[in-house]
């Protein structure tokens, strides 16, 4: 999986607040970065501009040693509202708006979701207020979604446009929800609250609205206190677990294993628990966390 990683240079964490553009605010508290989407007055939607913004953030993030979990987030009054295809001029090329966007989508947008897998620490997305279209694909893109109860998710494509979720939309839904539950929340385009995204178990928890960062923050800092290769290793197990029968999935774990046990970090977390205490495990640059 290709994200372009590679070419991006470390972020300053020395500092602790640090603005990654004109469309996206960062954010650094100790070891956990924070990410707002940062144009509210449009309610934060994805245009190509924001898109390569966010992309540039990722990369920064991801080389940074000291970064040990991200937290996305929306300015004002919604987390995403999805594609801004004003970004996209229709009128000055050959191709049809739909063969644009196919384009816009196969080189930037698809490949923003991917990075977001492949960072390597735990993502949060604390979805602050409307959620939509491709907006709901980034928020469930992230390992763990809080929501504040006044959230809501809503996916328009086919009722409203005539077209299917993307940016892996039909991909998160069918594997969260089950096929009659993204069948009807796709086909019928209703509001799904906070609460009952909870319930059908789309994210983890909806907090008040004015404990969202708090609660967003709490479980960042307890992922961030995780191995450094929890996320990347929990992503592809699930993911593997999602294709595999159970025979094949129980040799996968029992191979992992063998890799795993003879890793530091089992080493010390089993000193620490026959200690008695809570294991300290070293950051991504091998230093140990404070």
């Amino acid at each position: 999986m290709s994200s372009g990683f590679e070419q991006a240079p470390a972020v300053n964490t020395k500092t602790t607040t640090e603005a990654a553009s004109d469309l996206v605010e960062l954010s650094l508290s100790g070891s956990i970065a924070i990410l707002r989407l940062h144009q509210p007055e449009r309610l934060n939607p994805l245009g190509i501009p924001m898109q390569m913004q966010l992309r540039e953030t990722f990369a920064k993030l991801s080389r940074d040693p000291q970064v040990a979990a991200l937290i996305i987030t929306g300015t004002g009054k919604a987390f995403c509202v999805g594609a801004d295809l004003s970004s996209i001029d229709a009128n000055d090329s050959k191709q049809s708006l739909g063969e644009q966007v196919s384009e816009v989508m196969l080189s930037l947008s698809n490949k923003l979701i991917e990075d977001i897998r492949s960072l390597p620490f735990p993502v949060v997305s604390a979805v602050n207020g409307a959620c939509a279209g491709a907006g709901v694909s980034l928020a469930l893109a992230a390992d763990i979604v809080v929501a504040a109860r006044s959230a809501y998710f809503f996916l328009s494509f086919m009722p409203r446009l005539g077209i299917i979720p993307d940016l892996g939309g039909t991909w998160f839904l069918e594997r969260i929800l089950g096929r009659p539950r993204a069948m009807g929340l796709t086909l019928l385009g209703d509001r799904l609250s906070a609460e009952q995204a909870q319930s059908w178990g789309l994210i983890w928890s909806c907090v008040d609205d004015a404990s969202l960062m708090t609660e967003a923050m709490r479980v960042a800092q307890q992922l961030a206190n995780l191995p450094a290769h929890a996320a990347l290793e929990m992503r592809h197990a699930l993911d593997t677990a999602a294709q595999n029968d159970l025979p094949t999935q129980m040799n996968y774990e029992a191979t992992r294993q063998a890799d795993l046990i003879n890793k530091p970090e089992f080493a010390e977390g089993l000193k620490a628990f026959l200690e008695k205490r809570e294991p300290s495990f070293p950051n991504r640059s091998g230093e140990k966390k404070i």
